[in-house]
């Protein structure tokens, strides 16, 4: 991967840890950085027992001017080493996030989507004087508005037993076995992450063999994910305890094979395949006749791939669109050939081109 640090961990502050980074050399950057938590005074459970706040140092980075000075220099180093198709996730809570989203739009990012993250087993409101806050907001952006960072459509939909994968999502706070511990058996840190969270953030926006750069690393569940899913990680993190635990965690995880990373492909990351590819082939022969689903509407083909239908003629999608009065047409799906089982689409002779290619 040249002179990119891949599968490492960089120890210090991540502004400058980021400077060391050559320009357009990272896929996609996820982003926990601190939420700076305006806490009033310790919480306390009816029971009287003390609620473990996050009070760390790491958190506190003063007042909103120098929060906001803090995550433009960071913000700043990410987007200037995102490739150009590049894109990065944030995740934050009110304390932080409508302050993180406004400058991330400022720096140029195009925000593609906002994400909740609900929490399937949240901590109380203790106090009962507010609504228990059960989720956190991620959002997934482009580094700019013209880039086209990797969606992988329909391996979240598949994941989600066939149906749109939604912007709310339920998973629950990282707890149990996942629920990192020291040698006191205490949290190993206060925020620690679902590896679930990350899975789902990575298997939608990456493809194996990308880098992602997380400039909060933590605990590394960020690294924990990629590793598992065949993703290279670089992480930037300042406490030593914590990068302890990280090497630690990932010398133990072992990635999957190849072949069980391969994931549904969207049609949009497949290759193009134009229909005169099917009339250079033969497998569609010029003056053939194609059928709408139902059969009433036929056109010819033509030795160019296009079409025509009495004074119709233009490409499979234009023809067809006109022979509907619509003002679009997938041609793919409406044009079928007739086989001795009956009518198919032309579709499906295109998939048995991309099979030829990958094979």
């Amino acid at each position: 991967m040249g002179s990119i640090p891949v599968d490492e961990i960089l120890a210090g502050e991540c502004v400058e840890a980021m400077k060391s980074l050559p320009d357009e050399s990272i896929d996609l950057v996820f982003a926990d950085p601190p939420y700076n938590l305006q806490l009033g005074g310790d919480l306390h459970r009816p029971d009287n027992s003390k609620v473990n706040a996050v009070d760390n140092d790491w958190d506190q980075i003063g007042g909103f001017d120098d929060y906001d000075l803090f995550t433009w220099q960071w913000m700043e180093q990410a987007r200037r080493v995102l490739k150009p198709n590049g894109a990065i996730w944030v995740i934050g809570s009110y304390h932080n996030i409508f302050r993180v989203g406004g400058i991330l739009q400022d720096a140029g990012f195009w925000v593609l989507n906002d994400i909740i993250w609900r929490k399937s087993n949240p901590m109380p409101n203790f106090k009962g004087t507010r609504f228990t806050n059960a989720h956190e907001t991620l959002i997934w952006a482009a580094k700019t508005k013209e880039g086209r960072p990797t969606f992988n459509y329909a391996a979240m939909k598949a994941l989600n037993d066939g149906i749109q994968m939604r912007s709310d999502w339920t998973l629950p706070i990282c707890g149990g076995a996942e629920r990192l511990k020291d040698d006191e058996g205490k949290k190993a840190h206060p925020t620690q992450k679902p590896e679930a969270l990350l899975h789902r953030v990575l298997l939608s926006t990456t493809n194996p063999g990308d880098v992602v750069l997380d400039p909060f690393f933590g605990t590394g569940t960020t690294g924990a994910a990629a590793k598992r899913l065949g993703r290279h990680y670089i992480g930037i993190e300042r406490d030593p305890g914590y990068i302890d635990v990280a090497r630690q965690r990932l010398a133990d995880i072992e990635p999957a094979s190849r072949e069980a990373l391969s994931v549904t492909q969207s049609k949009r990351a497949q290759p193009r395949i134009p229909f005169g590819a099917l009339v250079e082939r033969g497998m569609v022969k010029p003056g053939d006749t194609l059928y709408c689903p139902k059969g009433r509407h036929t056109a010819r083909v033509r030795a160019d791939g296009s079409l025509i239908a009495g004074k119709r003629a233009g490409s499979i999608h234009q023809v067809g669109a006109q022979i509907q009065s619509a003002p679009s047409c997938n041609g793919w799906t409406y044009w079928h050939v007739r086989t001795k089982a009956g009518l198919a689409p032309i579709d499906v002779l295109r998939a048995e081109v991309r099979a030829s290619l990958e094979n």
